[in-house]
């Protein structure tokens, strides 16, 4: 199972994020399932990256400051699968 979090306050950016998120989700089913966790509390934020939006699988940071596209974040998740 992957566990995804997205990291933002809910700008556009980061809403952008979530969107390509579910894309990548939609498209790649992972085995397993996954969970996906939207982190708004700006403390919490902070304790993972500095800048916003971010996305992290399997407690890993993968993306911080840019919104990936969807291909990239499915790579991200075939990488956690691998790995896992």
């Amino acid at each position: 199972m992957l566990t995804i979090k997205v990291l933002g306050t809910g700008c556009p950016n980061c809403q952008k994020v979530e969107a390509n998120t579910r894309e990548a989700v939609t498209m790649f089913r992972p085995d397993g399932g996954y969970e996906l966790i939207k982190v708004t509390d700006p403390v919490e934020i902070g304790e993972y990256v500095l800048r916003t939006p971010g996305l992290m699988i399997n407690d890993t940071v993968v993306c911080e400051g840019r919104i990936p596209h969807a291909s990239e974040i499915m790579t991200w998740m075939a990488n956690a699968l691998e790995t896992s």
